[in-house]
Protein backbone atom coordinates (compact mmCIF):
# COMPACT_ATOMS: atom_id res chain seq x y z
CA UNK A 1 0.00 0.00 0.00
CA UNK A 2 2.78 2.36 0.94
CA UNK A 3 4.66 1.48 -2.22
CA UNK A 4 1.55 2.35 -4.28
CA UNK A 5 1.08 5.70 -2.55
CA UNK A 6 4.75 6.72 -2.75
CA UNK A 7 4.73 7.63 -6.50
CA UNK A 8 1.61 9.76 -6.08
CA UNK A 9 3.06 11.54 -3.05
CA UNK A 10 6.32 12.10 -4.93
CA UNK A 11 4.46 13.48 -7.94
CA UNK A 12 2.42 15.88 -5.78
CA UNK A 13 5.55 17.00 -3.94
CA UNK A 14 7.32 17.73 -7.21
CA UNK A 15 4.23 19.49 -8.57
CA UNK A 16 3.85 21.74 -5.53
CA UNK A 17 7.59 22.36 -5.49
CA UNK A 18 7.57 23.50 -9.13
CA UNK A 19 4.51 25.67 -8.45
CA UNK A 20 6.24 27.23 -5.44
CA UNK A 21 9.41 27.95 -7.39
CA UNK A 22 7.38 29.42 -10.25
CA UNK A 23 5.38 31.61 -7.84
CA UNK A 24 8.59 32.81 -6.19
CA UNK A 25 10.22 33.57 -9.56
CA UNK A 26 7.07 35.32 -10.74
CA UNK A 27 7.02 37.48 -7.66
CA UNK A 28 10.73 38.30 -7.90
CA UNK A 29 10.96 39.05 -11.61
CA UNK A 30 7.51 40.42 -12.42
CA UNK A 31 7.04 42.55 -9.34
CA UNK A 32 9.50 45.15 -10.60
CA UNK A 33 7.96 44.94 -14.05
CA UNK A 34 4.51 45.64 -12.65
CA UNK A 35 5.91 48.59 -10.70
CA UNK A 36 7.50 49.96 -13.84
CA UNK A 37 4.22 49.50 -15.74
CA UNK A 38 2.27 51.31 -13.03
CA UNK A 39 4.83 54.08 -12.99
CA UNK A 40 4.63 54.43 -16.77
CA UNK A 41 0.84 54.59 -16.64
CA UNK A 42 1.00 57.27 -13.95
CA UNK A 43 3.58 59.16 -15.98
CA UNK A 44 1.36 58.97 -19.06
CA UNK A 45 -1.58 60.27 -17.06
CA UNK A 46 0.53 63.08 -15.62
CA UNK A 47 1.76 63.97 -19.11
CA UNK A 48 -1.77 64.07 -20.46
CA UNK A 49 -2.90 66.15 -17.48
CA UNK A 50 -0.11 68.64 -18.15
CA UNK A 51 -0.99 68.67 -21.83
CA UNK A 52 -4.60 69.41 -20.97
CA UNK A 53 -3.56 72.25 -18.65
CA UNK A 54 -1.36 73.78 -21.32
CA UNK A 55 -4.03 73.46 -23.98
CA UNK A 56 -5.05 76.69 -25.70
CA UNK A 57 -8.68 75.77 -25.02
CA UNK A 58 -8.33 76.61 -21.31
CA UNK A 59 -7.66 80.27 -22.07
CA UNK A 60 -10.79 80.80 -24.17
CA UNK A 61 -14.29 81.66 -23.10
CA UNK A 62 -17.37 79.57 -23.85
CA UNK A 63 -18.30 81.47 -27.02
CA UNK A 64 -14.84 81.03 -28.52
CA UNK A 65 -14.81 77.38 -27.51
CA UNK A 66 -18.06 76.75 -29.37
CA UNK A 67 -16.74 78.60 -32.41
CA UNK A 68 -13.63 76.41 -32.45
CA UNK A 69 -15.55 73.19 -31.87
CA UNK A 70 -17.98 73.94 -34.71
CA UNK A 71 -15.44 75.33 -37.15
CA UNK A 72 -15.12 73.49 -40.42
CA UNK A 73 -11.86 72.59 -42.05
CA UNK A 74 -12.47 75.13 -44.80
CA UNK A 75 -12.08 77.97 -42.28
CA UNK A 76 -8.68 76.86 -41.02
CA UNK A 77 -5.50 78.63 -42.00
CA UNK A 78 -2.41 76.79 -43.18
CA UNK A 79 -0.87 77.06 -39.70
CA UNK A 80 -4.01 75.65 -38.12
CA UNK A 81 -4.12 72.81 -40.65
CA UNK A 82 -0.50 71.99 -39.85
CA UNK A 83 -1.25 72.01 -36.12
CA UNK A 84 -4.21 69.71 -36.75
CA UNK A 85 -1.93 67.36 -38.68
CA UNK A 86 0.53 67.35 -35.77
CA UNK A 87 -2.26 66.58 -33.32
CA UNK A 88 -3.50 63.71 -35.46
CA UNK A 89 0.05 62.35 -35.68
CA UNK A 90 0.40 62.54 -31.89
CA UNK A 91 3.49 64.77 -32.09
CA UNK A 92 3.95 67.29 -29.30
CA UNK A 93 5.85 69.88 -31.35
CA UNK A 94 4.96 73.36 -32.54
CA UNK A 95 4.37 74.49 -36.08
CA UNK A 96 7.36 76.80 -35.75
CA UNK A 97 9.67 73.83 -35.21
CA UNK A 98 8.25 72.08 -38.27
CA UNK A 99 8.79 75.25 -40.27
CA UNK A 100 12.42 75.31 -39.14
CA UNK A 101 12.86 71.67 -40.16
CA UNK A 102 11.32 72.37 -43.58
CA UNK A 103 13.59 75.38 -44.09
CA UNK A 104 16.68 73.40 -43.06
CA UNK A 105 15.82 70.53 -45.43
CA UNK A 106 15.09 72.93 -48.29
CA UNK A 107 18.33 74.89 -47.88
CA UNK A 108 20.62 71.90 -47.31
CA UNK A 109 19.21 69.66 -50.05
CA UNK A 110 18.82 72.55 -52.52
CA UNK A 111 22.41 73.72 -52.03
CA UNK A 112 23.74 70.18 -52.25
CA UNK A 113 21.90 69.43 -55.51
CA UNK A 114 22.77 72.82 -57.00
CA UNK A 115 26.47 72.56 -56.16
CA UNK A 116 26.80 68.96 -57.32
CA UNK A 117 25.12 69.54 -60.68
CA UNK A 118 25.91 73.24 -61.08
CA UNK A 119 22.29 74.04 -61.85
CA UNK A 120 20.25 76.70 -60.08
CA UNK A 121 16.97 75.36 -61.46
CA UNK A 122 17.68 71.86 -60.18
CA UNK A 123 18.66 73.30 -56.81
CA UNK A 124 15.35 75.17 -56.57
CA UNK A 125 13.34 72.07 -57.51
CA UNK A 126 15.16 69.93 -54.93
CA UNK A 127 14.69 72.72 -52.36
CA UNK A 128 10.92 72.62 -52.88
CA UNK A 129 10.94 68.83 -52.49
CA UNK A 130 13.08 69.15 -49.34
CA UNK A 131 10.67 71.68 -47.86
CA UNK A 132 7.81 69.20 -48.27
CA UNK A 133 9.78 66.27 -46.83
CA UNK A 134 8.94 66.89 -43.12
CA UNK A 135 5.24 67.26 -43.97
CA UNK A 136 5.33 63.96 -45.86
CA UNK A 137 6.97 62.23 -42.89
CA UNK A 138 4.34 63.65 -40.52
CA UNK A 139 1.56 62.43 -42.82
CA UNK A 140 3.06 58.93 -42.80
CA UNK A 141 3.17 58.98 -38.99
CA UNK A 142 -0.42 60.26 -38.92
CA UNK A 143 -1.61 57.46 -41.21
CA UNK A 144 0.05 54.74 -39.13
CA UNK A 145 -1.38 56.20 -35.93
CA UNK A 146 -4.87 56.44 -37.37
CA UNK A 147 -4.67 52.81 -38.50
CA UNK A 148 -3.68 51.77 -34.97
CA UNK A 149 -6.52 53.84 -33.50
CA UNK A 150 -9.05 52.36 -35.91
CA UNK A 151 -8.03 48.83 -34.94
CA UNK A 152 -8.69 49.59 -31.25
CA UNK A 153 -12.02 51.36 -31.56
CA UNK A 154 -14.39 48.36 -31.62
CA UNK A 155 -13.02 46.86 -28.40
CA UNK A 156 -12.92 50.30 -26.78
CA UNK A 157 -16.58 50.96 -27.59
CA UNK A 158 -17.56 47.55 -26.22
CA UNK A 159 -15.68 48.27 -22.98
CA UNK A 160 -17.41 51.64 -22.70
CA UNK A 161 -20.76 49.97 -23.28
CA UNK A 162 -20.10 47.43 -20.53
CA UNK A 163 -18.96 50.18 -18.17
CA UNK A 164 -22.12 52.20 -18.82
CA UNK A 165 -24.28 49.12 -18.20
CA UNK A 166 -22.53 48.76 -14.85
CA UNK A 167 -23.79 52.21 -13.85
CA UNK A 168 -20.69 54.31 -14.53
CA UNK A 169 -20.68 57.67 -16.26
CA UNK A 170 -19.35 58.50 -19.72
CA UNK A 171 -16.23 60.11 -18.24
CA UNK A 172 -15.55 57.02 -16.14
CA UNK A 173 -15.99 54.77 -19.17
CA UNK A 174 -13.45 56.88 -21.06
CA UNK A 175 -11.08 56.56 -18.11
CA UNK A 176 -11.54 52.79 -18.25
CA UNK A 177 -10.46 52.80 -21.90
CA UNK A 178 -7.48 55.03 -21.07
CA UNK A 179 -6.46 52.67 -18.27
CA UNK A 180 -6.98 49.28 -19.91
CA UNK A 181 -5.92 49.98 -23.50
CA UNK A 182 -2.46 50.68 -24.88
CA UNK A 183 -1.42 53.76 -26.81
CA UNK A 184 -2.55 55.54 -28.99
CA UNK A 185 -6.21 55.31 -27.97
CA UNK A 186 -5.29 55.49 -24.28
CA UNK A 187 -3.50 58.81 -24.84
CA UNK A 188 -6.43 60.43 -26.60
CA UNK A 189 -9.11 59.24 -24.18
CA UNK A 190 -6.96 60.16 -21.19
CA UNK A 191 -6.48 63.67 -22.57
CA UNK A 192 -10.23 64.01 -23.16
CA UNK A 193 -10.92 62.78 -19.62
CA UNK A 194 -8.40 65.18 -18.07
CA UNK A 195 -9.79 68.11 -20.05
CA UNK A 196 -13.24 67.42 -18.61
CA UNK A 197 -11.73 67.03 -15.14
CA UNK A 198 -10.16 70.47 -15.47
CA UNK A 199 -13.52 72.05 -16.23
CA UNK A 200 -13.72 71.99 -20.01
CA UNK A 201 -17.22 71.55 -21.36
CA UNK A 202 -17.76 67.84 -22.20
CA UNK A 203 -19.19 68.68 -25.63
CA UNK A 204 -16.12 70.73 -26.57
CA UNK A 205 -13.78 68.05 -25.19
CA UNK A 206 -15.53 65.38 -27.27
CA UNK A 207 -15.42 67.51 -30.41
CA UNK A 208 -11.73 68.12 -29.86
CA UNK A 209 -11.21 64.36 -29.47
CA UNK A 210 -12.73 63.82 -32.92
CA UNK A 211 -10.66 66.66 -34.38
CA UNK A 212 -7.38 65.43 -32.89
CA UNK A 213 -7.81 61.90 -34.24
CA UNK A 214 -9.32 62.78 -37.63
CA UNK A 215 -11.24 59.49 -37.78
CA UNK A 216 -14.74 59.26 -39.23
CA UNK A 217 -15.59 56.54 -36.69
CA UNK A 218 -14.80 58.81 -33.75
CA UNK A 219 -16.77 61.63 -35.35
CA UNK A 220 -19.76 59.29 -35.53
CA UNK A 221 -19.14 58.37 -31.89
CA UNK A 222 -19.05 62.02 -30.82
CA UNK A 223 -22.23 62.84 -32.76
CA UNK A 224 -23.99 59.83 -31.19
CA UNK A 225 -22.96 60.88 -27.67
CA UNK A 226 -23.98 64.50 -28.21
CA UNK A 227 -27.36 63.52 -29.68
CA UNK A 228 -27.95 61.13 -26.76
CA UNK A 229 -27.18 63.93 -24.30
CA UNK A 230 -29.85 66.13 -25.93
CA UNK A 231 -32.65 63.67 -26.70
CA UNK A 232 -31.85 60.74 -24.42
CA UNK A 233 -31.68 57.05 -25.22
CA UNK A 234 -29.72 53.96 -24.30
CA UNK A 235 -26.11 54.97 -24.85
CA UNK A 236 -24.88 51.46 -24.06
CA UNK A 237 -26.83 49.99 -26.98
CA UNK A 238 -25.68 52.84 -29.21
CA UNK A 239 -22.05 52.02 -28.44
CA UNK A 240 -22.67 48.32 -29.08
CA UNK A 241 -24.11 49.15 -32.49
CA UNK A 242 -21.26 51.52 -33.18
CA UNK A 243 -18.74 48.79 -32.31
CA UNK A 244 -20.45 46.54 -34.88
CA UNK A 245 -20.31 49.32 -37.50
CA UNK A 246 -16.61 49.91 -36.82
CA UNK A 247 -15.86 46.19 -37.19
CA UNK A 248 -17.76 46.06 -40.48
CA UNK A 249 -15.91 49.12 -41.79
CA UNK A 250 -12.60 47.60 -40.73
CA UNK A 251 -13.51 44.33 -42.48
CA UNK A 252 -14.58 46.21 -45.60
CA UNK A 253 -11.36 48.18 -45.63
CA UNK A 254 -9.34 44.97 -45.36
CA UNK A 255 -11.35 43.52 -48.26
CA UNK A 256 -10.66 46.64 -50.35
CA UNK A 257 -6.95 46.36 -49.58
CA UNK A 258 -7.03 42.76 -50.76
CA UNK A 259 -8.90 43.53 -53.98
CA UNK A 260 -6.65 46.48 -54.84
CA UNK A 261 -3.40 44.66 -54.03
CA UNK A 262 -2.75 43.98 -57.72
CA UNK A 263 -3.11 47.65 -58.63
CA UNK A 264 -0.84 48.74 -55.81
CA UNK A 265 1.76 46.16 -56.84
CA UNK A 266 1.59 47.46 -60.42
CA UNK A 267 2.21 50.97 -59.13
CA UNK A 268 5.30 49.82 -57.21
CA UNK A 269 6.67 47.93 -60.24
CA UNK A 270 6.04 50.80 -62.65
CA UNK A 271 7.61 53.28 -60.23
CA UNK A 272 10.70 51.12 -59.74
CA UNK A 273 11.13 50.06 -63.38
CA UNK A 274 12.46 53.33 -64.82
CA UNK A 275 15.05 54.03 -62.06
CA UNK A 276 16.16 50.39 -62.16
CA UNK A 277 16.70 50.45 -65.93
CA UNK A 278 18.49 53.81 -65.61
CA UNK A 279 20.94 52.40 -63.07
CA UNK A 280 21.47 49.25 -65.14
CA UNK A 281 22.28 51.28 -68.25
CA UNK A 282 24.64 53.53 -66.30
CA UNK A 283 26.66 50.55 -65.11
CA UNK A 284 26.47 48.54 -68.35
CA UNK A 285 26.84 51.29 -70.97
CA UNK A 286 27.66 54.63 -69.42
CA UNK A 287 28.69 56.24 -72.72
CA UNK A 288 25.22 55.56 -74.10
CA UNK A 289 23.60 57.20 -71.04
CA UNK A 290 26.01 60.13 -70.78
CA UNK A 291 23.88 62.38 -72.98
CA UNK A 292 20.96 61.86 -70.62
CA UNK A 293 23.12 62.43 -67.55
CA UNK A 294 24.43 65.67 -69.05
CA UNK A 295 20.88 67.05 -69.19
CA UNK A 296 19.52 66.72 -65.64
CA UNK A 297 16.27 68.44 -66.57
CA UNK A 298 15.29 65.30 -68.45
CA UNK A 299 15.81 63.30 -65.26
CA UNK A 300 13.70 65.81 -63.35
CA UNK A 301 10.97 65.55 -65.98
CA UNK A 302 11.11 61.76 -65.70
CA UNK A 303 10.73 61.98 -61.90
CA UNK A 304 7.79 64.40 -62.24
CA UNK A 305 6.00 62.17 -64.74
CA UNK A 306 6.67 59.13 -62.54
CA UNK A 307 5.14 61.00 -59.62
CA UNK A 308 2.07 61.93 -61.65
CA UNK A 309 1.62 58.31 -62.67
CA UNK A 310 1.96 57.15 -59.06
CA UNK A 311 -0.65 59.69 -57.91
CA UNK A 312 -2.97 58.57 -60.70
CA UNK A 313 -2.76 54.91 -59.71
CA UNK A 314 -3.04 55.81 -56.03
CA UNK A 315 -6.22 57.74 -56.76
CA UNK A 316 -7.68 54.67 -58.45
CA UNK A 317 -6.88 52.16 -55.70
CA UNK A 318 -7.60 54.46 -52.71
CA UNK A 319 -11.09 55.79 -52.16
CA UNK A 320 -13.39 56.69 -49.30
CA UNK A 321 -16.35 54.50 -48.42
Amino acid sequence: MNSAIAPAVTFLAVLFGVAGIYSLALDMFLRDRMKVKARLEEEMRERQRKRAKQSMLKSLNATELNEISEAGSERLTYRQRLQELLDQAGLVVTTTVIGQYSLACAVSLGLLAGLLRGSVVLGLIVAVIGAMLPIWIIRRIRNHRQAALRSQLAEAFELMSSTLRAGQSMAQSMLAVATDFPSPIADEFMLCFEQQNLGLDPEVAMRQLARRTGLLELRIFVVAVLVQRQVGGNLSEILQGLAHVVRERFRTQALIQTLTAEGRLQAVILMALAPFLLLMMVFMNRDYMQSLLDTPMLLVAMAVLQGIGWLWIRKIVNFDF
